[in-house]
């Protein structure tokens, strides 16, 4: 009698881990072929970081775009600011290869350094030749914490090598202006003839010795 139950005690028992095991088999079954139709994360975390990568390549673009317009914008003003109050500089615009413009923004007054940026422009071709500005010691615009200077090219050589050497004017370079200085500024010195212009107009023999300009790497790329 005992040997009976036992047996059929183990018969129940295995029947039961069968159907249990069955179950839990048919559950691990369907979660399996339901996995793959479950959304992954990895995938969008992928796709969000090519856009990013995708995106900030183009946001350079349009800041360094945004840049180049700022300074077009400058250098057509001071153009048109040196027309109005040195007519006779529009002669030699007219007889000029080229022509560039820089804004400054100085350090301090006195002894002091600046910076600025600048644009050169062919006049045959159109095309615009961004550039910095930088600049260092006494003289330079004191009493005027920004100013503009205009350059006009005389021919082809005196404008690329500014343009692809970049310049740096000597111990005597000067922008000679205003009404008594109207005369130095009929022609064309050594290829150049500069203007400097402050909030207060066009400065008279206003120094610029020392100070440098050279192509702007990244808004000519």
């Amino acid at each position: 009698m005992k040997r009976t139950i036992v047996l059929t005690a183990l018969v129940i028992a295995v029947a039961t881990q069968t159907l249990f095991g069955t179950a839990c088999s048919k559950e691990e079954a369907t979660q399996q072929a339901e996995a793959p139709n479950a959304p992954s994360s990895q995938p969008q975390a992928a796709e969000q970081a090519g856009e990013t990568a995708t995106d900030e390549p183009e946001w350079k673009t349009m800041k360094q775009q945004a840049k180049a317009a700022k300074i077009d914008g400058m250098a057509d003003e001071a153009l048109e600011e040196l027309f109005t109050e040195h007519p006779r500089a529009k002669d030699l615009y007219a007889k000029a290869y080229g022509w560039a413009a820089f804004d400054n923004l100085k350090l301090a007054v006195g002894v002091s350094g600046g910076g600025g940026n600048g644009v050169a422009v062919n006049k045959q071709t159109g095309e615009r030749t961004y550039m910095k500005m930088g600049t260092g010691g006494v003289g330079l615009g004191l009493g005027a914490n920004t100013y503009q200077i205009v350059f006009l090219f005389q021919d082809e050589t005196t404008f690329s090598n500014f343009v692809t050497k970049g310049w740096q004017a000597d111990a005597g370079a000067t922008a000679a202006a205003g009404e008594s200085a109207a005369e130095v500024k009929t022609d064309f010195v050594n290829g150049l003839a500069i203007y400097q212009m402050t909030e207060k107009g066009l400065m008279l023999n206003a120094d610029i010795a020392g100070t440098k300009y050279w192509k702007h790497k990244k808004l000519n790329d």
